[in-house]
Order: C-alpha cells, then sequence, then structure tokens
C-alpha cells in the first residue's frame, strides 16, 4: 500500500485570554491507502484538533505553527481557505459526533447530499445527482431511499442520521474518511452497526479511514493501527494487536486496564487519577509523569524521546531506555 497521508512534526496553537495553548506539540503520523487509522485519547488531549488541522478547520484563535500535512506529498498546511475548499468534501471528508447538529434541518436529506455533489461535481446533471444521493441513500443502508430522499432530519432516528451524514461524507468518493467520534451520541446497539457499516463501506470504496475516539473498543473493531495521544503529543503507535498485547507506554496500559470487562462483576473499575496536564504551561519533562505510577526522576526533567519498540511501534517513555536501569538507581 502507498502512503496516502503524512503528518510531520505538527504543532498547533489555540490563543485565549488566559495565554497560549499549546494544543498539539510535535505529532507525526501516516496513513497508507485503504488503511484505517485510529487515534485515541482524553477529552484535551489534541487528537480533534489534530484532524481540524487535516482539514483546515481549525477555530479562527487557532493557528498551526510547525510541521507540515502532506496529502500525496502537498503541504495542506501551507494551503489558503479557498484551496482548502476544493480539498473538503472530495479529497478528505469528515463525519462528526453528533449527526442532529451535522445536518441542516431546513433541508430533506437528499438535497444535503446533492449541495456536496453541486460544489465538487459541477460535470453532473441533475439527474445524475439525484440518481447519486439514491445510490448513497441505499448505500449507508437506509430502506425506501426515494422515500427517505424528501425526508427531513427530524424525520429520521439517530443512527439514520449517523448513516446520513456518512452517505454526505461519501458523496464524492474521498481518498480519506475522518470520523470524529462517531458513535458518542448513540446507544451501544446502533454503535456496532456504524462500525460495522463503516468497515463494510471501506471494503466497498476503497477509502482511508481516521476515527477519532476514547473508546478502545472501537479500536479493537476497526483499526489496523492505533495511535494514543495524551497531552497534545503521540506517546504510542502500533499495530493494533501489537498494542492490544504487547502495550508499553504507562498511559495505554492505563487506558486498556480501565475498560469494564464482563467477567468482572462488583467493585470499583480501575481508573488512571490525576487530571491532564495545562497545555498553556505544560511540564518540562513526560506530561504523564504527574499521574504514572512508575515515574522516576528524569521523567520529570526530560522529555522521552520516541523509541522503537518493535518494527512499527513506537512510544515515548523512559522505562524504554537503556538507561532506565541507572535512573532508577
Amino acid at each position: 500500500m502507498s502512503r496516502l497521508l503524512e503528518v510531520n512534526q505538527l504543532q498547533v496553537h489555540i490563543k485565549t485570554q488566559h495565554g497560549i495553548v499549546q494544543a498539539v506539540r510535535g505529532i507525526s503520523f501516516y496513513l497508507d491507502e485503504q488503511e484505517t487509522l485510529a487515534i485515541v485519547g482524553e477529552s484535551g488531549s489534541g487528537k480533534s484538533i489534530s484532524v481540524k488541522s487535516i482539514m483546515g478547520l481549525l477555530p479562527k484563535n487557532g493557528k498551526i505553527v510547525g510541521g507540515s500535512i502532506l496529502l500525496e506529498g502537498k503541504d495542506l498546511s501551507k494551503y489558503s481557505e479557498r484551496q482548502m475548499q476544493t480539498i473538503r468534501g472530495s479529497d478528505i471528508s469528515m463525519i462528526f459526533q453528533d449527526p442532529m447538529t451535522s445536518l441542516n434541518p431546513t433541508m430533506t436529506i437528499g438535497k444535503q447530499i446533492v449541495e456536496v455533489l453541486k460544489e465538487h461535481r459541477k460535470d453532473m446533471t441533475k439527474t445524475q445527482m439525484k440518481d447519486r444521493a439514491l445510490e448513497l441513500i441505499s448505500l449507508v443502508g437506509i430502506s425506501n431511499p426515494e422515500t427517505r430522499f424528501d425526508q427531513y432530519p427530524h424525520q429520521l432516528s439517530g443512527g439514520m442520521r449517523q448513516r446520513v451524514v456518512i452517505a454526505v461524507a461519501l458523496a464524492c468518493d474521498p481518498k480519506i474518511l475522518i470520523a470524529d467520534e462517531p458513535t458518542t451520541a448513540l446507544d451501544v446497539t446502533i454503535q456496532a452497526q456504524i462500525l460495522d457499516l463503516m468497515k463494510d463501506l471501506q471494503k466497498k470504496i476503497k477509502t482511508s479511514i481516521i476515527i477519532i475516539t476514547h473508546n478502545l473498543g472501537v479500536v479493537a473493531n476497526i483499526a489496523d493501527r492505533v495511535a494514543v495521544m495524551y497531552g497534545g503529543q503521540l506517546v504510542e503507535s502500533a499495530d493494533v494487536r501489537e498494542l492490544f498485547y504487547q502495550t508499553e507506554h504507562p498511559y495505554t496500559k492505563g487506558l486498556l486496564a480501565s475498560i469494564p470487562k464482563a467477567s468482572h462483576k462488583g467493585g470499583e473499575l480501575t481508573a488512571i487519577h490525576g487530571t491532564p496536564p495545562d497545555l498553556m504551561d505544560p511540564p518540562k519533562g513526560c506530561p504523564f509523569a504527574a499521574r504514572c505510577t512508575k515515574t522516576m526522576e528524569v521523567c520529570r526533567q526530560y522529555p522521552p524521546e520516541d523509541m522503537l519498540c518493535g518494527e512499527s511501534h513506537h512510544a515515548r517513555c523512559w522505562l524504554l531506555d537503556e538507561r532506565a536501569k541507572a535512573f532508577r538507581e
């Protein structure tokens, strides 16, 4: 598979009335063709800001201050808003968390899909656009496409609305589909259906997916690779199976330990104690040092380097350094 997207040392700052938030602090990752990458982390870890940077959808007070975002070799971080408008919806599309706020309540389902085609497929006739919209409604598993075409979002269930959002995102056959917590607003049964739908669609339309989530259960079901974010940095990345069975970073281990298990009845759930770092004044050492149960003095003083733990397994932790034993002493 060839490299489709490459993010190198991306840094994003958010300006607030209280100071500068270093929301993303030098992250690097890649996405290959027809691959699914999951970016995992707690709220405030920087995962959503990272993908909004790729889409050119940072808030007005947000700015990319370093690094590059290469889509097939072209640096999107240098693109103007006008240039990004040709990329969004065509080469890269995004599914947002809440389908009700993602859809226009005053427009029919069909018209919302057609609007995307009008913007990016100007060579299509009105009849072709309607046919494509009906095809997409059927593709995402919604029955009676002709009827649904003329319905409004409020006439559909939450699961159906999310399917419509996916149809809108796929209208122009994007190379990359970014899904930001796509199942958060749905109940467990519908979550499973949406994840199965995304996997099925990926095979059919041969797109690449970046899924943003805090739910490692979602990761196990859909991802090929996983990148774990904490404090604006990537602290671990690996093949999904290797991440689950050969976890290296204490934060990732904490996330896995906190997943409720069906066999565990009664008692307290495992939790990571403490709070994430203040990114207006990030710690000079490891961002997880204040919450880690294996912290050494070096962790507080110096940021750990990116360590290679396997063929494509990386982690930022001083415990992986060959000098760790000396540091403990």
